[in-house]
């Protein structure tokens, strides 16, 4: 692993040559190259792996490491060694990286800042607190599984005075036991397919929906992050409850997160931490994509508040067999992707595969 220096040297030259979020480099996520490609690149203390999530290479490594030790399992995902759906995750780490959302947001600290340590994880950002439940706790929960080798044992690192992060497969198990027996249930779930008699798009299909039961377990207990909002503009939170509220959608259609269907939805992103006075789709520093996406993203939420929470209701009803999620995840595509694709259109075809399931 590089030093901090050089290491902010490569952010920063990265962000400056793109008005939008930089969530790849060579095809790979941001600073892929310099995490850790084995357990023992990190560290162990009393033979135990005491990895550092609070700096931005560590928490990545967990990723890397994590889908080399799954990829053997993901055979029904695809053929790319990119196709397993947790890439989605070191790429979503990405973005908050460069898009300055996992600095302190409290200015107490220069952590995260280009003034600072530009790969230190602020334990005070909420996004970086929310990121942390499907970080640490899958990783924990797949070493607790064996994918890391038999009897490893974990203990993540936490700043001196910062009690409210769970540390070790048994804590987190013990605060936030659906999340982990979630998680759990999916590495068990990769292991078991590997005998399983299902055709290969149905494996896939049933794969996808014990990974994302998972992801949501986690979004649910992330709650307990909730304090750490009050850091950021009513913009920005207004943006950060979209952003969860779109996890609903595709979750219920079984996305596929792979490094190339995750690039095309997380680019869009916007590039750094929202202000006051911005309104999409007219923020004038923020891209055509940008502010379409963030306009459909506040779209969704109006139209599932105007519905008395009912366009959820109705798309996880429209998700009920392989075929309509398929169809599904090509409509959220065009939703986020293609600006001429109509909302009213979206809403009617909605209701309507509702209705016939």
């Amino acid at each position: 692993m590089l030093r901090p220096a050089v290491l902010g040297l490569l952010l920063a030259c990265a962000v400056s040559l793109s008005s939008s979020a930089v969530i790849l480099e060579n095809g790979m996520p941001v600073l892929w190259v310099h995490t850790a490609g084995q357990l023992s690149d990190l560290p162990v203390q009393n033979d135990i792996l005491n990895p550092d999530p609070w700096h931005f290479l560590h928490r990545m490594s967990l990723y890397r490491l994590m889908i080399a030790a799954t990829d053997p399992f993901m055979g029904s995902m695809g053929t790319n060694a990119t196709d397993s759906p947790i890439w989605g995750l070191p790429l979503q780490l990405g973005w908050m990286l460069t898009s300055g959302r996992l600095a302190d947001p409290t200015g107490v600290s220069t952590c995260g800042l280009q003034t600072g340590d530009t790969m230190c994880i602020s334990t005070e950002s909420w996004w970086s607190c929310v990121n942390y439940f499907v970080s640490a706790l899958p990783f924990l929960s797949a070493a607790q599984q064996g994918f890391m080798g038999d009897g490893l044992q974990v203990q993540m690192q936490v700043p001196e005075g910062v009690l409210d992060y769970c540390t070790t497969y048994a804590d987190c198990l013990s605060r936030y036991p659906d999340a982990m027996g979630k998680w759990d249930a999916f590495f068990q779930g990769l292991k078991a397919a590997t005998d399983s008699p299902l055709p290969e798009n149905e494996k896939k299909d049933s794969l996808l929906g014990l990974y994302w039961e998972a992801q949501m377990a986690s979004t649910h207990a992330s709650a307990a992050c909730n304090a750490r909002q009050s850091h950021f503009s009513a913009v920005e939170l207004s943006f950060a409850k979209n952003w969860l509220n779109s996890a609903e959608y595709v979750s219920a259609a079984h996305f596929q997160s792979n490094l190339a269907n995750s690039a095309m939805f997380i680019t869009p992103l916007p590039s750094r931490i929202l202000k006051e006075d911005d309104q999409a789709p007219n923020i004038a520093d923020l891209s055509t994509d940008e502010n379409h996406s963030l306009s459909i993203f506040s779209w969704m939420s109006r139209a599932n508040t105007l519905l008395g929470g009912r366009l959820v209701t109705y798309w996880r009803g429209a998700m009920c067999s392989v075929t309509t999620r398929e169809k599904g995840r090509e409509m959220l595509g065009q939703l986020l992707l293609d600006p001429t694709f109509a909302t009213t259109t979206f809403l009617s075809i909605v209701t309507g595969m509702a209705t016939s399931c």
